[in-house]
Formats: C-alpha cells, sequence, structure tokens
C-alpha cells in the first residue's frame, strides 16, 4: 500500500524555522519526483518546491525561494522542507506529493500528483 507521512509541523514564531518530513511506507520513492503544497485556509492548494527522483533538480515557488530548501534521501525513503524565515503568510495544511514522473515538469500541479500525504499543520505567529 503506497502510503506518505508528513511530520515536523507546529506552531512558530515569525522569522523562525521548522522542518517538514515525508516519509514513504509501502513503496520507494526513488521513482518518483516529489513535491510540497500548502492550503491555507480558504485558498487552494499551491505548490511550493519539488525535487526530481535522483535529487539533481529542485524547483520552489517564488515566494518561498531563498526561504526554503528541498531535499531528499532516497535510501531512508523521506523528504525534507526545511523552512526558514517563516511569515505568518506560510501558515497552513503542508502536504508531499509523488508524481509517477521522475523529472519535474515546468509547472508542477496539485491535479498532476499522483500520491498524497494526510498533511501537516503549521502556524506561524506575528
Amino acid at each position: 500500500q503506497v502510503q506518505l507521512v508528513e511530520s515536523g509541523g507546529g506552531l512558530v514564531q515569525a522569522g523562525g524555522s521548522l522542518k517538514l518530513s515525508c516519509t514513504a511506507s509501502g513503496w520507494t520513492i526513488s521513482s518518483y519526483s516529489i513535491h510540497w503544497f500548502r492550503q491555507a485556509p480558504g485558498k487552494q492548494r499551491e505548490f511550493l518546491a519539488g525535487i526530481s527522483g535522483n535529487g539533481a533538480m529542485t524547483k520552489y515557488a517564488d515566494s518561498v525561494k531563498g526561504r526554503f530548501t528541498i531535499s531528499r534521501d532516497n535510501a531512508k525513503n523521506t523528504v525534507s522542507l526545511q523552512m526558514n524565515t517563516l511569515k505568518p503568510d506560510d501558515t497552513g495544511v503542508y502536504y508531499c506529493a509523488a508524481d509517477t514522473r521522475v523529472y519535474l515538469t515546468p509547472s508542477p500541479r496539485a491535479s498532476g500528483m499522483d500520491y498524497w500525504g494526510e498533511g501537516t499543520r503549521v502556524t506561524v505567529s506575528s
């Protein structure tokens, strides 16, 4: 059974940092590109960051570029999202998602993902 589990969310003050993890079980993630999305209250799920199957390519939304870093450890079946200089606008539920395409597409979309985790909540207080 394909499963993705996010962890690491919580409450942090503006300017702080959090590291999210996405761990896969029941399958090997090395053949998939993995992405992080965020859904803020009342808003659509938005793409934040993606990483190719071998980790050679990464892509970021402009809103997080320079603050967030995506990485993967295929040996541990885990993808991480290091989030620095957090802002109140970063508040939301963070989801990891797997795309069966090992490469990154030019414009990753939620509708293009094949598997999803259940999300972890991040709250950034001002």
